[in-house]
C-alpha cells in the first residue's frame, strides 16, 4: 500500500498541495500533521508508523517533510 505523510509547521497553512500531490501518486491513505516540525511529538506520523506494515510505500512531497536534517533522516530509516 501507498502511505501518504503530509506536514506543514503552523496552523494556518494549507495541506492542500501536498495532499492532492499525495492522492496523484496512488496514496490509499494519507496522514496528516500541522505541527512544527522541530517537534519531536508528531502524533498523525506516529500514528502512520504504527499503521506501516511489511511491504508498504511511504510516499511524501518533499524529503523536508520526513525530518529537519541528514541525521534526522539516518536515523529514522
Amino acid at each position: 500500500m501507498r502511505v501518504g505523510y503530509a506536514l506543514v509547521s503552523a496552523q494556518e497553512q494549507a495541506l492542500g498541495s501536498q495532499t492532492d500531490a499525495l492522492r496523484q501518486a496512488g496514496c490509499e491513505r494519507i496522514f496528516e500533521d500541522k505541527i512544527s516540525g522541530m517537534k519531536a511529538n508528531k502524533p498523525e506520523f506516529e500514528a502512520m508508523m504504527g499503521f506501516l506494515r511489511k511491504g508498504d510505500t511511504i510516499v511524501i512531497r518533499k524529503l523536508d517533510r520526513l525530518g529537519r536534517s541528514t541525521r534526522g533522516l539516518i536515523e529514522l530509516v
